[in-house]
């Protein structure tokens, strides 16, 4: 399998997190993520309450998140583990992803005090 692309907090820019975080659907995804500690399974964050994303557009969701700058993703046996790049971004664009998520009424704990 093909490594997965990270882009380096450098070559990150904001409309590539504004266009991730366009979609509630990414958002819920990622405000989910941001809520954990120890980030998650792309199966485990595909039940969002009221309905269950089907994998083929959880694929392209978490894909979209990662070239974006806001995850990282590794393989971890047959599993595909997630984490959010918070901290990172929050360097980079102070307030930014935290001010993205308030707006959506998605705003983690872990986010409102960090």
């Amino acid at each position: 399998m093909r490594p997965f692309f990270h882009p380096a907090l450098e070559d990150i820019k904001p409309d590539a997190i504004l266009y991730a975080l366009s979609d509630p659907e990414r958002v819920a995804i990622f405000a989910k993520l941001a809520g954990t500690a120890c980030g998650g399974t792309c199966s485990a964050l595909a039940d969002l309450g009221d309905r269950v994303i089907p994998k083929s557009s959880l694929s392209n969701h978490f894909k979209v998140l990662r070239e974006s700058g806001l995850i990282r993703s590794e393989r971890q046996g047959v599993e595909m583990r997630n984490q959010t790049r918070c901290a990172e971004l929050d360097e980079r664009f102070p307030g930014l992803v935290r001010a993205i998520l308030t707006a959506y009424g998605q705003l983690p704990e872990q986010l409102k005090t960090g």
